[in-house]
């Protein structure tokens, strides 16, 4: 078993559920665009794979002191996963991204270097020519609907590349489907959301587990919980503290 690096100024965390195939080309990708932010972790949490896939991360992780795997008895849902990573993260700096390839890990740094402003509490990927007809009209739909209202300023919350502080993440209230919500809550905690183009890029392997009706309709629940948690916000402004 391999020890555990220093203690990492940034913890990358990527939930994955039967991503066997693409698990090594991702971790080799994130290793390079992680080098100047070292030292570094990379937290995989594997969502109750049936698959190879903790394998395949077992075996990356023979060489690599900075690869860590939580595992889930079962699928418990991809906020479930990015929670259960941020939780045993070491770093108060975390990055997300998913775990199919989409995502591209040449933006971390930049992401990464949106939070020295003390005020940004989020930076968040914003995908450019989103792969797939089907996934840019559902992702139009769900984004569209949700910012009119929630009004987060904020055009692609699906994207999974996110940099974030841990202890805003922590104070957020949880529940499933915490990551499509995030730069409203967020904001609700008195923090800026920086915005970051990213790329989109076709998925190394295999299939996506999430369809429209992830991305709509079991979500019109939460966002009402989410408009009325905005509304029933009051940020008090501490005149002293003796």
């Amino acid at each position: 078993m391999t020890e555990l690096s220093p203690v990492p100024r940034i913890s990358v965390v990527v939930p994955v559920k039967n991503e066997a195939l693409n698990i090594l080309p991702l971790v080799e990708e994130i290793e390079r665009a992680c080098v100047p932010l070292a030292p570094f972790e990379l937290i995989y949490v594997d969502d109750g794979s049936t698959d190879a896939t903790a394998e395949q991360i077992a075996n990356a992780r023979t060489t690599r002191p900075w690869l860590r795997l939580v595992r889930h008895q079962s699928s418990c849902g991809q906020s479930a996963a990015v929670r259960s990573g941020v939780k045993t993260a070491r770093a108060p700096i975390i990055v997300t991204l998913d775990g199919d390839g989409q995502n591209d890990p040449a933006f971390i740094p930049q992401l990464v270097a949106a939070l020295d402003d003390p005020s940004v509490g989020l930076a968040a990927g914003q995908r450019l020519a989103r792969k797939g007809a089907a996934k840019r009209w559902q992702s139009r739909i769900a984004n569209g609907v949700r910012g009119r209202v929630l009004k987060d300023g904020t055009r692609d919350t699906g994207c999974g590349l996110k940099a974030f502080r841990r202890d805003v993440y922590m104070s957020l209230p949880y529940f499933d489907a915490l990551h499509r919500f995030m730069p409203a809550l967020v904001k609700r905690e008195g923090y800026r959301i920086a915005h970051v183009d990213v790329v989109d890029r076709p998925r190394h392997a295999g299939q996506s587990n999430y369809g429209l009706f992830d991305r709509l309709w079991v979500g019109i629940l939460d966002l009402a919980g989410v408009w009325w948690l905005i509304r029933r916000r009051r940020l008090p402004v501490i005149q002293e503290t003796l």
